[in-house]
């Protein structure tokens, strides 16, 4: 049997997972997430992985391996560190054991993957540095049209005539979506553009890395904005070649804790069985 947690340290929040693996059994015992909304996140890691611990019922000291992701690294009780998108790839085979490919959309950026069936990353690619296809960016439009951050996928979905966010610049996007309010578009036509725009930007990444036919699972934070994932449905229909499922989880947030809780589990079996250190009974 072998304990282990699972932290991943993003831009948005921290998250954290506690699994235990027993003979090929992965069970999921407790999770929490943090928003980060300024704070410490090595303070915010700290909290979610003792909240975790007393979530599962375990001690510290019970724990075989704890493994980081994302910007986890530094994280002084870690026991290794593992890259962010072979975590979310980990993760969403987790949730979705049919998913071969991987959108994780954060509050930064998007990325796109493809994987086995052993949840390993075979080829990605990442949206660019500009902020206008990201959560940050989603986020910073709803605080103007004064719309809680949990209502956008609801209110996307009402509207009618969709006006899409033609810049891929996040500060010209931001000035069109303040023409927009300024010429009367509602907050739901406004919203379901700049859906439409980032799903437009994610499905071509995920066209452009050999997505045809797979299931894809939505990760991250916005994978719970039905409305983004309603958005991608409808771009990918448009794509000529592609005819990919879009699937979410009420659990895609912890995508990242999952992989690296799973990962670690991986590593000390292995690290085990070469006999580098001594498995307790």
């Amino acid at each position: 049997m072998t304990l282990t947690a699972g932290i991943d340290v993003g831009t948005g929040a921290v998250k954290a997972a506690i699994f235990r693996v027993e003979d090929g059994k992965e069970e999921w015992l407790s999770r929490c997430t943090l928003r980060i909304r300024q704070r410490d996140p090595m303070q915010l890691s700290r909290e979610a992985f003792e909240q975790v611990l007393e979530d599962a019922g375990v001690q510290e000291s019970d724990l075989d391996y704890v493994a980081t992701t994302g910007e986890g690294e530094t994280i002084p009780y870690h026991t290794g560190h593992f890259y962010s998108m072979t975590s979310h790839a980990r993760g969403a085979r987790y949730l979705n054991p049919k998913s071969m490919a991987v959108l994780d959309c954060g509050a930064l950026h998007g990325r796109a993957m493809i994987t086995d069936a052993a949840g390993k990353v075979t080829n990605y690619k990442m949206t660019s540095q500009c902020a206008s296809g990201s959560g940050q960016f989603l986020e910073n439009i709803a605080r103007y049209l004064g719309i809680a951050q949990d209502e956008i996928g609801k209110l996307s979905m009402q509207a009618d005539d969709p006006e899409e966010v033609s810049s891929i610049c996040a500060v010209l996007a931001e000035t069109d979506v303040i023409n927009m309010v300024s010429r009367g578009i509602t907050a739901p036509n406004i919203l379901k553009g700049i859906h439409l725009s980032m799903a437009s930007r994610l499905a071509r990444l995920l066209k452009s890395i050999g997505v045809r036919n797979d299931l894809i699972m939505m990760t991250g934070g916005l994978a719970q904005d039905e409305g983004l994932c309603q958005a991608m449905r409808e771009q990918l229909a448009k794509m000529k070649g592609v005819d990919a499922e879009v699937l979410n989880h009420p659990d895609s947030i912890y995508a990242g804790a999952i992989g690296a809780a799973l990962w670690g589990a991986f590593r000390y079996e292995k690290l085990a069985q070469s006999g580098q250190i001594l498995k307790a009974s």
